[in-house]
């Protein structure tokens, strides 16, 4: 199992992923409330520092395939998050809170860089509070990812409660060390 992330500092997690391009089509994927409901969650993102970000997660929509791992607990699964756009660069940079409403005070920061027919994505989360929380951001990020990346090459991605559990548990092995 490849991991990409890596824990910058006790609250900053950085992941970094080479995925199929043009840069275009993977800033679409984050900004385009359709394109963004295929790997991460659904709604509307005001292109403007400033502007309002409204995540509408919903991970069975992720998958055509049954996801038989899935928790039987409220894990997400309908909850919408806001958030403040703090940069936003097109097709180079995007940022903003995370979570607002859940009085988190968490940065995600989206960079990409074309690197021929590839786009080099890099994701910045700052200010995570604690341990617990850095694993599951780190293993979201990179479930989430792999979703898009699967999405961009045409590939139907995995129901994503199964690879966040064993990426979840990767990241629990590395971060111990």
């Amino acid at each position: 199992m490849n991991i990409h992330g890596k824990l910058l500092d006790e609250q900053t997690v950085r992941l970094e992923r080479l995925l199929p391009g043009p840069i275009e089509l993977v800033w679409e994927y984050l900004t385009e409330s359709e394109k963004r409901g295929k790997w991460l969650a659904t709604g509307e993102t005001e292109p403007s520092v400033g502007g309002k970000v409204e995540l509408h997660f919903n991970h069975d929509n992720l998958s055509p395939e049954r996801d038989s791992e899935a928790p039987s607990t409220d894990c997400g699964d309908g909850t919408i998050h806001y958030g403040t756009v703090t940069k936003y660069e097109p097709p180079y940079r995007l940022a903003y809170t995370w979570a607002e409403n859940t009085g988190s005070t968490s940065e995600v920061m989206f960079e990409l860089e074309a690197i021929g027919d590839q786009v080099k994505l890099t994701i910045t989360h700052e200010r995570l509070p604690d341990m617990e929380t850095i694993v599951g951001v780190s293993a979201g990020w990179e479930t989430h990812v792999a979703i898009m990346a699967d999405c961009l090459a045409g590939i139907t991605p995995k129901p994503f409660w199964g690879v966040f559990n064993k990426i979840k548990t990767a990241y629990e092995n590395l971060y111990a060390t």
